[in-house]
């Protein structure tokens, strides 16, 4: 599947970013793309900016968290994928993909722009966040949206 074009001012965002940056971050998108395409319920994601920073929710489908990409002030050499902080999905990440990723209390994973990029772990995470309000109104699920069980799915 491929990533559809990037909105104006969602690219006008990634323009700003220094190149490492803005090349990581682009291979985020493209995986939440790809793992929203995969998923079952998801449906067509709306992107758009949250914060002056490229953001991706599944406003049709309402199935998942708002994800946004960015900086954080904290690790300013890495990428942050972020996620809302009210829901359970960093601590269930940092559990789980400690070694994978560093994190920002519990509000984004962060990882370095260059390097292998962490694609199976960075898929499972991304695939909670996309369904993350579908399983918690338990849609058939019958584990916590950020189980073990649902991130190995």
């Amino acid at each position: 599947m491929t990533s559809p074009p990037v909105p104006a001012a969602v690219a006008a965002v990634f323009a700003r970013q220094a190149e490492a940056t803005r090349t990581r971050l682009l291979q985020v998108r493209d995986l939440i793309f790809l793992v929203a395409g995969e998923t079952e319920g998801v449906g067509p994601l709306t992107e758009t900016l949250k914060w002056g920073e490229p953001a991706y929710l599944t406003q049709a489908s309402k199935s998942g968290t708002t994800i946004r990409l960015g900086v954080a002030e904290s690790a300013p050499g890495q990428c942050a994928v972020f996620f809302n902080c009210k829901t359970t999905l960093v601590p269930t990440f940092r559990i789980h993909f400690g070694h994978d990723f560093a994190f920002e209390a519990n509000r984004a994973l962060l990882m370095p722009t260059t390097g292998a990029l962490p694609t199976g772990p960075l898929a499972l995470c991304l695939r909670a966040a996309l369904t993350y309000h579908r399983r918690a109104a338990g849609s058939g699920a019958t584990s916590h949206p950020t189980s073990t069980a649902s991130l190995r799915r």
